[in-house]
């Protein structure tokens, strides 16, 4: 991680421990908006209006938290107005790196060689992790952003002046209602299948593995219709999604969440399966990144051996013409 804007350590994917051995995730740092006319959001500073053109997107394919912003950005049809760029999906000792792998990129406004040379140019004092995704302002290089949750809510809504949509992913008659359904979600599912991998403690373990199922059996009931809120797609259901594509791949056997797949739950994987045909949300989806990256995790599976499957995962990322 970087301490006061030098690099002190290397990486390890626990980022923070509680007494119980739980994870504890850091919180993003950046939090400035986007808005139509540049006016302030709810959080950060005023200064960043939506532009075409103005602004790039960071993103590791592996991520979930990075992989959401993409199908926003996607599904709103931002792909010219917000150009993008792809880290290698092995983390080194010094965190993401570019270029040099398929699907990867150069960084092309700074020739940087690790992502954390841009949390340096954007605070040369910063102290913590380099994360993605991250939303960079090219005119006046500068770190908008680097949480996931308030780039999928800008992305929304920032840009309708420019590319104007009929999909809203956030209406505000259910803000209220994806508001509380993200909040129980990200703790339980999203994030709890990083608190089970990385647990200390088996009891932290134990208790992230229910969580984990827990939800997954109410979403299996919750399913009567094509998405979480009846017939609406919504934000709510990106962020289910992005964990949903990679668990049976990576977090069923390298996070030991194996009491069940996805393919176990009949509703739930036709509601995966339909995201997922979605126009354009399957070019947001690399496999060869994600099990790519995520075994190569040393502290988990030191000897960096990548299982091929499952073959239902396979299939599906097949059926895309």
């Amino acid at each position: 991680m970087l301490v006061n804007g030098k690099w002190a350590d290397d990486w390890q994917p626990v980022q923070k421990a509680d007494e119980a051995g739980r994870f504890v995730r850091q919180v993003s740092e950046f939090r400035n908006w986007i808005t139509p006319d540049g006016s302030a959001g709810p959080t950060g500073d005023a200064g960043f209006r939506a532009e075409a053109g103005r602004y790039r997107l960071y993103v590791a394919l592996i991520c979930p938290w990075a992989s959401r912003t993409l199908m926003v950005r996607k599904l709103k049809g931002l792909d010219k107005l917000l150009p993008v760029t792809v880290v290698n999906p092995e983390l080194t000792d010094q965190g993401w790196t570019f270029g040099g792998y398929p699907g990867a990129d150069e960084d092309q406004l700074f020739g940087a060689r690790y992502l954390h040379e841009l949390y340096t140019r954007a605070d040369a004092s910063y102290t913590g992790r380099a994360t993605v995704p991250v939303l960079w302002d090219m005119k006046r290089n500068v770190m908008v952003n680097n949480e996931s949750a308030d780039i999928l809510r800008m992305l929304d809504t920032a840009f309708e002046g420019i590319v104007p949509s009929s999909l809203r992913l956030c209406p505000a008659d259910l803000t209220p209602q994806i508001d509380a359904l993200n909040a129980w979600i990200y703790e339980t599912l999203n994030n709890g299948v990083y608190r089970a991998g990385f647990a200390t403690t088996q009891a932290a373990h134990d208790e992230a593995v229910e969580g984990v199922f827990t939800t997954l059996d109410a979403l299996e009931e919750r399913l009567t219709g094509d998405y979480l809120f009846g017939d609406r797609l919504t934000e709510t259901d990106i962020r289910t999604f992005v964990t949903l594509i990679r668990f049976d791949a990576a977090y069923h056997g390298l996070f030991k969440t194996n009491r069940r797949q996805i393919a176990d739950y009949p509703r739930l994987s036709a509601y995966m399966r339909r995201i997922f045909h979605l126009p354009g949300i399957a070019g947001t989806v690399n496999m060869d990144h994600i099990t790519r990256g995520y075994y190569s995790i040393k502290a988990l599976n030191p000897n960096g051996i990548r299982p091929e499957g499952p073959a239902h995962v396979k299939a599906l990322l097949a059926s895309v013409v």
